[in-house]
C-alpha cells in the first residue's frame, strides 16, 4: 500500500494514498460556531462544502502553523459503521512538509495499531527508509454524531399528483 506522509508537530503521520482526491496549499475556512476547536470550518472544493479538520488540533490539542508548507489533503472519507453503503464524503485535513510518497511493504519494522478509544483514528507504526510514520485511518477521524451534522441528506422528490384515485 502507497503511503502519503506529512508532519504535524514533530511527529511524522501517513495515510493511504488511495484515499486521496488532491493536495491543496492552504485554504480559508469558513467557521461554524460551536464545533470542537479541531474543526477550521468548511471550504468549497469543486463545487462541494468539505470540512477542514486541522490535524494540528486534533493530534497535539495546538492549531498548527500557518507556513507556505501547510497543505490541505482532500481525502475522500468513507462513514465508519455503514460500509454497507459506502457513503463517502470530501474531507480536508490540515497537515505540515506533505512531502513524500512510501510503499508499506518497504518497512523495516511495525508496530500493530494501539487501541485507544479516545484516538480510534491512530494506527500502526512503521519504520521506512530510517522514518517513524503512524497511519492514520481516515474514516475515523471524526466522531460519528459530528459526521452525521455534516452529511447532506438528498433531497425529497416532489410529490406530484397524477389524477383521481
Amino acid at each position: 500500500m502507497q503511503l502519503l506522509s506529512f508532519t504535524v508537530g514533530n511527529e511524522a503521520y501517513a495515510i493511504e494514498t488511495r484515499r486521496v482526491i488532491e493536495v491543496l496549499p492552504l485554504v480559508t475556512a469558513r467557521p461554524i460556531p460551536h464545533m470542537p476547536a479541531f474543526l477550521r470550518g468548511i471550504f468549497m472544493h469543486r463545487g462541494q462544502f468539505v470540512p477542514l479538520v486541522d490535524l494540528g488540533w486534533l493530534l497535539t490539542n495546538h492549531p498548527l502553523q500557518e507556513r507556505l508548507s501547510t497543505r490541505v489533503i482532500v481525502v475522500e472519507y468513507t462513514l465508519a459503521g455503514n460500509p454497507a453503503t459506502h457513503q463517502t464524503i470530501r474531507l480536508g485535513a490540515v497537515a505540515e512538509n506533505v512531502l513524500s510518497l512510501w510503499n508499506d511493504a518497504d518497512a523495516e519494522a511495525s508496530l500493530p495499531a494501539l487501541h485507544t478509544p479516545a484516538a480510534p483514528y491512530l494506527g500502526r507504526v512503521l519504520r521506512i527508509a530510517g522514518r517513524t510514520l503512524q497511519l492514520l485511518a481516515i474514516e475515523h477521524l471524526l466522531p460519528p454524531a459530528l459526521v452525521a451534522d455534516l452529511i447532506t441528506p438528498a433531497p425529497a422528490s416532489p410529490s406530484i399528483p397524477c389524477g383521481p384515485d
